[in-house]
């Protein structure tokens, strides 16, 4: 059998020479061109797409939170706990503080009770240290008044006319009295009624009065309210029915056991004229 005839194809006179020659592309590498190049072109085109997608289409981040573990849950209770005690700490702490203010404000107030209480038993004592000073005055001058009442009475004739000097011993009796209280029914030393007062001051030159208001202003001799001399009794009230006796000491005044306010005092006799009078003296 005879072998196919090959043609043969004449060279170029240049083809013996390495440098002249083509290289040949071969098959693959003409395909792996095409596929590069149409993978480019699909690429640029997903390329875009993507990008009008991402254009198009905002994309949300998503933050994951952190999970909490045991160790920082015991860190957020330990927190939350010292948070408290805190709380607890300043809230006892503003209790002290206002109990303490309230402490020293209740303090001061004692103190000053205090101190008002003791300015009041001071002046009390000092009222008393007086008051027994002028009883123990009019002590000694009613010791002294008695001898001398009872020199005049001895000396005198007449008991229902005593030597002149008896008006001033019942007048000096009276003011001794004056500042003693004025209680219903008292016959002294230190506390008379307005009629046990006048007997006791007459009683001093050895007249004897009658014990009561009413009596009184019917003893002696009647006087005119115009011609009234130191000494002669005021009465208040009807004579014979008089609810009040009191003493002329001259000059308007009248010495009186007014009430249980003023006690036995010296007043004017303007401001509460008396209804009639008599004279014994």
């Amino acid at each position: 059998m005879k072998e196919p005839l090959v043609p043969v194809i004449p060279m170029s006179h240049t083809a013996h020479i390495r440098s002249h020659r083509k290289p040949r592309r071969s098959a693959t590498s003409s395909i792996a061109v095409r596929a590069g190049v149409a993978g480019g072109v699909l690429s640029l085109a997903a390329a875009g797409a993507s990008a009008s997608a991402s254009a198009a289409e905002p994309v949300t981040q998503t933050i994951e939170l952190p999970t909490l573990t045991a160790d920082m849950s015991a860190q957020v209770a330990q927190s939350a706990a010292a948070t408290q005690q805190a709380a607890a700490n300043y809230e006892l702490r503003a209790e002290r503080d206002a109990a303490a203010a309230k402490a020293a404000t209740e303090a001061k107030k004692d103190l000053a009770e205090a101190k008002k209480k003791a300015e009041a038993k001071k002046k009390a004592a000092e009222a008393a240290r007086k008051a027994a000073a002028e009883r123990a005055n009019r002590s000694t001058e009613r010791a002294t008044l008695s001898a001398s009442a009872s020199a005049s009475a001895s000396t005198s004739t007449s008991v229902s006319a005593p030597a002149s000097g008896s008006v001033a011993t019942v007048i000096a009796f009276l003011k001794a009295q004056v500042g003693d209280a004025y209680v219903m029914g008292a016959t002294g030393p230190n506390a008379w009624d307005c009629s046990s007062l006048v007997q006791a001051a007459y009683k001093q030159v050895g007249v004897d009065l009658p014990r009561v208001s009413q009596d009184q202003s019917m003893a002696g001799t009647d006087v005119s309210l115009s011609n009234l001399q130191v000494g002669d009794i005021l009465y208040w009230g009807g004579k014979g029915s008089a609810y009040h006796v009191g003493v002329y000491i001259g000059d308007g005044q009248y010495l009186d056991a007014a009430n249980p306010s003023k006690g036995v005092v010296i007043q004017d006799l303007s401001g509460y004229p008396a209804d009639g009078a008599v004279r014994v003296l």
